[in-house]
């Protein structure tokens, strides 16, 4: 079967609906082929004896003679359809690929919001004593977060706050998640503290201190009368700065002393400045280009969203009159409303993107609005949808990168938190831009989001493609009946972020025979027999409690297994067929089988190696060694382990098989020598961030990491002694960032700056006995960051020594962020003082029970 596609290629932007008709058509006919193919395949593969086998295969050559002719006949179709030659090319040049500096800038830029800056910081600034809110209400897009972050990450700012957290808040409000991200950014929390230990934790945590919290995009008054309750009010001049898009939650926070902040539109000037600094950074925009430029930025009515998407839309176009013109005259005919001119640009923007990354973003709008995505979740599920395709010879993980990053130089995404080596961690999508991919993806089929006011039934959800069930649902929202024989349903992805679920509801789940993606992560539920039964799944997340075999599951790319209610099962979990497999955290007590019995048991006559294998966790595995050695491409490796299930020695002496391993997060409760293991420049060449934690090695050996010629990120609560010194011939080459955490016992540190010469931050925590920082590490030219928490009030001083011997020198780029062990040591003191009035109780309430029962022996004797 072939199919010729140059035509959808050559069509013009004029060509939009007739373009979106013919892509649909293609999509129900291959859809409708996929289906039929894969019906027939699951039924020979799980066919219990050669009879049924061989009457499934002749089924199958009779599906595909039909599948071969729909597809003729499509092409047919599509030939017949003429398309305008003459027109604009704007489609094919949006999806041209640009220099990597073209197109872009910071997305915290205030063009345009300078007044609106200093309003902000007057008020925050202001000799009112009492809590102060101060709401910024607009619409969607308008700025009201940029304008927020911009002030919240104002250094003049941030020095006057001794508490900071920023709550990101959406139409459905959740307080928990509120709670929890509060707990986490003001003090310590985990996830099993009840409601009220979490209200407490923040009210304690920010009682007494000065606090600058920044509560981004509240919907209701409903809302900020639950969330205002945590706040205390110490006359301190604490502040509470608040988004909202309604300007009647704004009236109802606001302080008497300070109105409301109305976040305008741009100017034309101040929208042109921020479309050329978009589009041209500090380049100067051609002559010709800037009359027409101005009539398309003018359209966008102040818009700052309008503005960035636009110029990232124009980014990917030669910079021309005629490619212009035709974008000017496309945008025109969809203006009316200020925000139907806002979805028209975006939708605009969504119909230039080349075709390999549509699918990508609808599917974005599958997540939760205004969550952080993680980002190799995001990448691990696009791929497993098939979205990704083959790029340059470079994995499907690079080339998914490549994808995300093309979406967000298009401002279609924004990169959100970046990991320690500087890599993108998570990203986000703006709401109004989910929209629009909640709107098309249930045009397109590609995804359908379904919340707590939808009935779910196999009748309801036969024709969706993929399917994410956001909220709980009431049992009484299942509906699960049967389907009549020879019917399947097409849906090929089931993702539930619901907590709550019944045996009955498994049902429908079960009957969705062709899932390619099942993540039910989160529902505290046993899936262990309806999964064997799925064999093409991609990507699976559940939890399990019986042996399950994943022999004829042949396509399995990721495997997120945790054991339902802390079953330990009976056997292993057998991943040795499982040859595609990409990603794999199967979490104790489950644990991945010995891959030699697993030979021994298989009919094939070659080892067994998972040699597409990416990301594993290994969790207390017994068979640690074996695993390893048979899965040579790993890119990052994280190990929990024991002493009783194996040698750590053995284990660390495996790594040296993987010289393409990246990361490194080693978890071993007991000491090992490192000695054999880190010498030689051979071991870990790739090696690039390496986690050490409760392995116990001594300082001195610690000197040995140094071999390790790629290293950038050496995170470690690991190592054992009081002494820790660096000779001059100890270098870290390419060291970025050095985390020491909870090592109580470290009383001494002796280096020079030339021990770590690319060093840009060091962070510091728990150590409680450290007598100072060195002195010379101030001396390190790429030093940028020294963040130190709960340590000694030495390594604070010295912290505090080495800034400002730095700012003489002129250099007032590197910051020192100090929080200090007072507040934790107040806090530990007024825990312990509770705890010592609890058992004063108790043990005056034991005496008076002693007392009473003498009283009673001694009635008992007079009586």
């Amino acid at each position: 079967m072939s199919f010729n596609f140059k035509l959808l290629q050559s069509t013009t932007t004029k060509d939009i609906e007739t373009l979106k008709f013919i892509e649909k058509r293609i999509r129900d006919v291959i859809y409708k082929a996929e289906d039929k193919v894969d019906s027939s395949l699951r039924s020979i593969i799980l066919a219990d004896c050669t009879e049924s086998r061989e009457g499934a295969c002749k089924f199958f050559e009779e599906e595909l003679v039909k599948v071969e002719k729909d597809v003729d006949s499509l092409e047919q179709e599509v030939m017949q359809i003429e398309f305008n030659k003459h027109g604009s090319r704007s489609a094919e040049l949006a999806a041209a690929p640009s220099s990597p500096e073209k197109g872009k800038i910071e997305e915290n830029t205030i063009v345009g919001m300078e007044d609106d800056f200093n309003t902000i910081l007057d008020r925050l600034t202001a000799q009112t004593h009492e809590l102060t809110v101060i709401p910024i209400f607009g619409m969607g897009g308008i700025g009201k977060t940029t304008l927020a972050r911009k002030v919240y990450d104002d250094s003049f700012i941030s020095s006057r706050f001794d508490k900071h957290a920023w709550v990101t808040l959406s139409e459905e409000y959740n307080e928990r998640q509120i709670l929890l991200e509060l707990a986490s950014s003001i003090t310590v929390s985990n996830q099993e503290m009840s409601d009220d230990q979490l209200r407490e934790i923040v009210r304690r945590g920010l009682k007494g201190w000065r606090f600058l919290i920044v509560i981004d995009d509240i919907w209701s008054t409903e809302a900020w009368d639950q969330m205002q309750r945590i706040f205390p009010n110490d006359d301190n001049k604490s502040r509470i700065l608040l988004t909202t898009r309604l300007k009647y939650v704004a009236d109802y926070v606001n302080c008497p002393d300070f109105p409301p902040h109305c976040k305008s539109f741009l100017t034309l000037d101040d929208s042109w400045n921020l479309f050329t600094g978009k589009l041209f950074r500090k380049d100067v925009c051609p002559p010709l280009l800037v009359e027409i430029g101005k009539h398309i930025v003018q359209q966008c009515q102040g818009l700052p969203l309008s503005v960035i998407v636009v110029a990232g839309l124009l980014g990917k176009m030669d910079p021309t009159y005629d490619n212009w013109k035709k974008v000017e005259e496309n945008l025109s005919s969809f203006f009316g409303t200020v925000s139907e001119r806002c979805q028209s640009i975006l939708s605009l923007s969504y119909n230039y993107l080349p075709q390999y990354l549509k699918a990508c973003f609808l599917y974005v709008g599958g997540f939760p609005e205004d969550i952080e995505i993680n980002v190799s979740e995001l990448i691990r599920l696009w791929i497993a949808e098939e979205f990704v395709r083959g790029r340059n010879n470079k994995r499907l993980e690079v080339v998914a990168e490549e994808y995300l990053e093309e979406l967000i130089d298009r401002s279609l995404m924004l990169a959100d938190n970046h990991g320690d080596n500087g890599m993108m961690r998570t990203c986000k999508i703006h709401d109004l831009l989910r929209q629009l991919c909640l709107r098309e993806a249930h045009t397109e089929n590609v995804v359908h989001v379904m919340n707590a006011n939808v009935s779910i039934s196999l009748e309801a959800i036969d024709d969706k493609r993929r399917l994410i069930v956001q909220f709980d649902l009431e049992e009484k929202q299942f509906y699960p009946t049967r389907h009549s024989s020879g019917i399947t349903s097409i849906t090929r992805t089931f993702i539930s972020r619901q907590t709550y679920f019944r045996k009955r509801n498994l049902s429908i789940v079960s009957q969705l025979k062709l899932l390619k993606v099942l993540d039910v992560f989160s529902i505290e539920y046993d899936f262990s027999c309806v999964i064997p039964q799925l064999v093409h799944l991609r990507y699976v997340a559940a939890k399990i409690e019986e042996t399950l075999s994943l022999a004829k599951l042949r396509n399995l790319q990721t495997i997120i297994f945790e054991s339902f209610l802390g079953t330990k099962l009976k056997h292993p979990v057998d991943i040795w067929t499982t040859t595609e497999i990409r990603h794999v955290d199967i979490r104790s007590p489950l644990y991945i089988s010995n891959p030699v019995e697993a030979e021994n048991n298989s009919s094939g006559e070659h080892p067994l190696f998972l040699n597409n294998l990416q990301t594993l966790t290994l969790h207390l595995s017994p068979f640690a060694v074996e695993i390893i050695r048979r899965t040579p491409n790993l890119k990052e490796l994280r190990i929990l382990h024991e002493a009783k299930h194996s040698d750590g020695l053995a284990i660390l002496d495996s790594l040296c098989l993987l010289e393409k391993l990246e990361k490194l997060h080693l978890e071993a409760q007991q000491t090992v020598n490192p000695i054999m293991i880190f010498s030689g420049d051979i071991f870990l060449p790739n090696l690039k961030e390496l986690t050490l934690s409760s392995t116990y090695i001594p300082w001195e050996a610690m000197n040995l990491l140094a071999n390790l010629p790629n290293l950038e990120v050496l995170d470690y609560s690991a190592f054992d002694g009081t002494d820790w010194r660096l000779n001059e011939d100890v270098v870290f080459r390419k060291l970025k960032l050095l985390l020491l955490h909870r090592c109580r016992d470290l009383q001494k540190w002796e280096a020079g700056s030339d021990n770590f010469p690319m060093l840009e931050k060091l962070m510091m925590f728990w150590l409680d006995k450290l007598e100072k920082i060195p002195e010379s590490i101030g001396d390190i030219m790429t030093l940028k960051l020294i963040q130190i928490e709960y340590c000694s009030f030495g390594v604070e001083t010295s912290a505090e020594k080495i800034k400002q011997e730095q700012q003489s020198l002129g250099n007032y780029e590197l910051q020192v962020q100090i929080t200090p062990m007072l507040s934790h040591v107040w806090q530990q003191q007024q825990q312990d003082q509770q705890v010592r009035q609890l058992q004063q109780t108790l043990l005056q309430s034991e005496r008076a029970l002693i007392a009473a029962e003498c009283f009673i022996r001694h009635s008992d004797k007079w009586s």
